[in-house]
C-alpha cells in the first residue's frame, strides 16, 4: 500500500525589481564614463595645458611692473579663465566623435535619462578644470605668484559653474552640427576668440573704444574673470564677486536649458 504525503509548496520570498537609479544615479553612471579616459590617459590633460603654459611664459616677461604686487596677479586668473573656456568648449568634438561611430545612437536606447546624459557629460568637465588649475598656480607660485588658497577654493566654484554651462552649449553645437563637423569648429572658433579678447583676458580694456566697452559689458566672461581676479588676490569685493557668480550661474542655466532641449529632441 503506497501512502501518498502531500507536502505545502515552498513560498519563496518575493524577489523585488531593482528600482531604476533615477536621474542623480544615472548622472553619476555618465559622469564616471566620461572620466574613465582622464584616468586612464592622464597625460591628455597635460596636453591640454601646452596652450596656457605658452601664453604664461611669452607673455609674462612683457607684464608692466605694478605698484601693488606682481603683475603675475592679475594675469594668472585670466589665464585660468581661459583654460576652463578653451576646454569646455572643446567638449562637444567628443560628442561629435559618438555620434559618428553610433555610440551616442545607443546611449539614447538605453534606460539612461537624456537629461542624465548631458548633465553627467557637463559636470565631466570640472575635474579637468580643477586639475588644470592646480596646476597653473603649482607652476607659478615660486615666480612671485601670491597664492591665497582660500580665493582661489572660491574661485575654481565659480569657473565651475561657468564651464558646465559653456560645455552644455558646446554640446547643443555638436548636435545641430551633426555629420558636419565643420559647422562645429566653424562656429567654436568664431566665438571664442572675441569672448576671449572681451573679457581682458590678455589686456586690459579700460581704455579701450567705447564699443569695445559696451561688448565687454555684454560678455559674461569679463565678469568671471574679475571675480577671479579679486580672488586670486585674496580680497572679497562683494559686488565683483556677486556679478561673476551671477555671470557663471547664468551662463550655465542657459547652456543646460539649451543643451537639454537639444538632448531630449535627439535621435
Amino acid at each position: 500500500m503506497t501512502t501518498l504525503i502531500e507536502t505545502a509548496p515552498v513560498r519563496r520570498p518575493a524577489v523585488e525589481a531593482p528600482t531604476p537609479p533615477g536621474f542623480l544615479g544615472d548622472t553619476w553612471n555618465v559622469m564616471v564614463r566620461e572620466l574613465k579616459p582622464v584616468f586612464r590617459e592622464p597625460a591628455s590633460v597635460l596636453f591640454a595645458m601646452v596652450q596656457p603654459l605658452v601664453f604664461l611664459g611669452l607673455f609674462a616677461p612683457l607684464l608692466p611692473d605694478v605698484g601693488n604686487g606682481s603683475a603675475l596677479q592679475w594675469f594668472v586668473p585670466g589665464i585660468v579663465a581661459m583654460t576652463v573656456l578653451m576646454g569646455a568648449s572643446f567638449t562637444g568634438a567628443n560628442l561629435m566623435q559618438e555620434i559618428m561611430s553610433g555610440s551616442h545612437e545607443r546611449l539614447l536606447v538605453s534606460p539612461l535619462s537624456r537629461s542624465s546624459l548631458l548633465v553627467g557629460r557637463a559636470l565631466k568637465e570640472v575635474v579637468p578644470m580643477l586639475m588644470q588649475t592646480a596646476i597653473i598656480v603649482a607652476v607659478v607660485t615660486p615666480f612671485s605668484f601670491e597664492l591665497h588658497l582660500g580665493g582661489i577654493l572660491v574661485g575654481v566654484t565659480i569657473l565651475a559653474l561657468f564651464s558646465i554651462g559653456i560645455g552644455s552649449l558646446s554640446f547643443a553645437l555638436a548636435l545641430a552640427s551633426r555629420d558636419q563637423d565643420w559647422l562645429f569648429w566653424t562656429v567654436q572658433q568664431t566665438v571664442i576668440f572675441p569672448l576671449l579678447l572681451l573679457g581682458g583676458v590678455l589686456l586690459p580694456l579700460e581704455g579701450a573704444p567705447r564699443w569695445l566697452q559696451v561688448a565687454s559689458d555684454l560678455n559674461p566672461l569679463a565678469y568671471v574673470v574679475e571675480a577671479e581676479r579679486a580672488l586670486f588676490a585674496g580680497s572679497y569685493p562683494a559686488d565683483t564677486i556677486g556679478a561673476g557668480l551671477l555671470a557663471a550661474a547664468v551662463t550655465a542655466a542657459l547652456g543646460l536649458t539649451v543643451g537639454l532641449r537639444a538632448m531630449r529632441s535627439s535621435g
